[in-house]
């Protein structure tokens, strides 16, 4: 495993697309490994490095086909996305914001 503190410097150094590949390879490693545990962690840390989790989901499920068991996979992040984020939308703007 790559020491936390080098992965943290090295992820803030790169294009977010690039960024979200490396917590990818961090918390799943491979489609794979890519279980209802992983994926949350790799949502957890997107939201952390301030990666939209939905951007992120859309990305992971263009390769739905080589995660096993996709459809636990797939309920397990839509529901991550809905519980961490406003109504599933990773931008929240109350009335205090506006005024």
């Amino acid at each position: 495993m790559v020491n936390e503190s080098h992965f943290s410097e090295f992820i803030n150094e790169v294009s977010i697309q690039a960024k979200m590949e490396n917590v990818w390879g961090y918390t799943c490693g491979s489609w794979q490994n890519c279980n209802e545990e992983t994926i949350q962690s790799f949502l957890s840390q997107c939201l952390e490095y301030n990666i939209d989790p939905q951007y992120c989901m859309s990305w992971v499920e263009q390769h739905q086909n080589e995660i096993p068991n996709w459809e636990a996979v797939s309920e397990t992040s839509l529901g991550w996305v809905n519980q961490h984020t406003s109504t599933g939308s990773a931008i929240s703007i109350s009335e205090h914001d506006l005024s």
